[in-house]
């Protein structure tokens, strides 16, 4: 069976001298791993459609129940933008590791592509990564099942204002409930407030955001922690982006 259909490359790997296995994320169905035959070649028609982060359309033979075949692909955004810079190409690469990881092949899944594809084309545009990292993880975590609760009190319901967040007891706890979980994190009201919007923003809705790097480490902190609570996903990527952060952090010219 030929079709056709728009993708995103969120992952590849060499095969043989001249062959890659592309993994597409697509709207109509989800991952679909295909073989492009010949495209590590210098002069293949392949190559640049087939490069990670890249959106195109894609012509794909599919075969009983082994993996398909690309035959052709017409670039729509190359994304090159984020390939060349070091730290949004780690940003990127984490984030689609864990869309990778929290999703099944041949699950239909448009409004997480939708959330890809704006995602990759704010970060070429110069929106925060922090922030939009933070959206990102909290979308696919909902789309997984895996909701934190921000706007009451996990245990008891109560939507008087939160104190701490419990990974244990998956969101915020009132003041009431906080013996339930010795183990809470803190996050300032600037940051609770913060969380909850990103709950409920996409990325193209975001525009120019301005947050504190204090802020923007708590939020990091508490979505980090859920999601190694609830996932057990052991991140490849996550610990080039830290480091990298780490560097960047303590370079004079910041």
């Amino acid at each position: 069976m030929l079709i056709k259909t728009e993708g995103i490359v969120i992952r590849t790997r060499d095969y043989g001298e001249s062959h890659k296995v592309v993994v597409l994320f697509t709207a109509e169905r989800g991952k679909l791993p295909v073989m492009a035959r010949g495209a590590k070649k210098p002069r293949s028609r392949l190559g640049a459609v087939t490069q990670l982060f890249t959106r195109g359309q894609y012509l794909c033979f599919l075969g009983g129940s082994g993996m398909g075949t690309l035959s052709q692909g017409e670039l729509l955004s190359s994304h090159h933008a984020i390939r060349s810079d070091l730290l949004l190409t780690a940003t990127a690469a984490y984030l689609v590791e864990l869309l990778d990881r929290l999703t099944e092949e041949m699950d239909p899944l448009p409004a997480l592509y939708r959330l890809l594809s704006s995602t990759l084309d704010q970060l070429e545009e110069g929106t925060d990564p922090d922030i939009l990292a933070r959206i990102f993880e909290l979308r696919v975590l909902e789309a997984a099942g895996y909701r934190p609760v921000l706007d009451k009190c996990a245990f008891c319901g109560s939507r008087d204002r939160p104190v701490r967040f419990s990974v244990r007891q998956g969101g915020f706890l009132c003041s009431d409930c906080l013996h339930r979980d010795p183990h809470t994190l803190p996050l300032s009201e600037n940051a609770v407030r913060i969380l909850r919007l990103l709950q409920r923003m996409t990325p193209e809705r975001l525009g120019e955001v301005h947050v504190k790097e204090e802020t923007k480490a708590q939020l990091e902190r508490v979505l980090r922690a859920f999601i190694d609570e609830y996932t057990g996903i052991a991140f490849k990527s996550r610990p080039f982006l830290d480091q990298l952060r780490k560097d960047w952090s303590k370079s004079p010219d910041r």
